[in-house]
């Protein structure tokens, strides 16, 4: 449903995130409402949900206004963002995973590329993982594409089981011949509850140094550290917990210190960054 024409873009990205089985504690939705609403963003379109979802399962919210009811059904929006610095704008996709007619559904998404021109697909997501919530949160990355792998110095996919719809959005883009991009960060198994900013947080600065567009990441600094205190003091009052982190952490910084990065993997990552600044020695 086209609310206004999509304006002229510069080489877009297109970003989606779906609530559900793919963003655990909201950190990939809760990343991409953090762009949406910035003041320079545009919605320009949303996917009715009237197709796509089971509303006994996805159910609209009633509330009241001047003493009327008014429903809000379940639904994608679109937002285009255009930074003032950098070479890509973004189309964000943003919104419950449907739950029916996926195949018709992407081919929406692939109108919505077409029409915006689209030259990649960005999928962004959080899975549940053994770390702990008091250090880095790690974001992985992968495509099938391998001019797009050097380029953001990712890895191939190797993930195989049951999908969900970004899953099919990967297949149905590849085929087309348009580069797609998955964006995961791993959040403690043990604090899946939503919202999570420290995960948000995590995805918005690793796409930051991928893509060097911009997204404001650092602005989150306070809300997760404020969310990884009201995790500690949760958690204090349970001695098993707090001796599970704890191992957790010894493992994490383990990992840590056997992943130092060598001199040839810095100068692979600088060469990356000054490609992306378009700096041609």
């Amino acid at each position: 449903m086209w609310e206004t024409a999509p304006p002229d873009l510069r080489s877009p990205l297109l970003v989606a995130a779906y609530h559900g089985w793919f963003d655990v504690g909201g950190a990939a939705t809760g990343a991409l409402e953090w762009l949406s609403e910035r003041s320079e963003s545009q919605q320009i379109a949303h996917i009715d949900g009237e197709e796509f979802f089971n509303f006994a399962e996805q159910r609209p919210s009633v509330s009241l206004r001047d003493g009327r009811r008014e429903i809000s059904w379940p639904r994608n929006d679109i937002h285009v963002l255009r930074p003032l610095d950098g070479e890509h704008d973004l189309v964000l996709v943003v919104g419950a995973e449907p739950q029916l007619r996926w195949q018709t559904y992407a081919e929406a998404i692939v109108e919505l590329a077409a029409r915006s021109q689209t030259t990649a697909l960005v999928t962004v997501g959080a899975h549940l993982a053994d770390v702990p919530h008091t250090r880095p949160f790690e974001v992985t990355g992968s495509t099938s594409d391998s001019a797009q792998a050097e380029a953001w110095g990712l890895s191939s996919p190797s993930y195989e089981g049951p999908t969900g719809v970004v899953g099919v959005l990967h297949e149905r883009f590849e085929k087309l011949g348009i580069p797609a991009v998955s964006l995961r960060v791993a959040v403690p198994h043990y604090v899946s509850s939503s919202p999570n900013p420290k995960g948000s947080r995590a995805l918005l600065e690793r796409f930051e140094r991928v893509t060097g567009l911009a997204t404001g990441w650092a602005e989150l600094d306070e809300a997760a550290a404020d969310w990884e205190e009201r995790v500690n003091n949760a958690m204090n009052f349970d001695d098993d917990v707090v001796a599970y982190v704890r191992r957790l952490e010894a493992r994490a910084d383990a990992r840590a210190k056997r992943s130092v990065p060598s001199g040839e993997d810095l100068g692979a990552e600088f060469e990356r960054l000054l490609r992306q600044q378009g700096n041609p020695d």
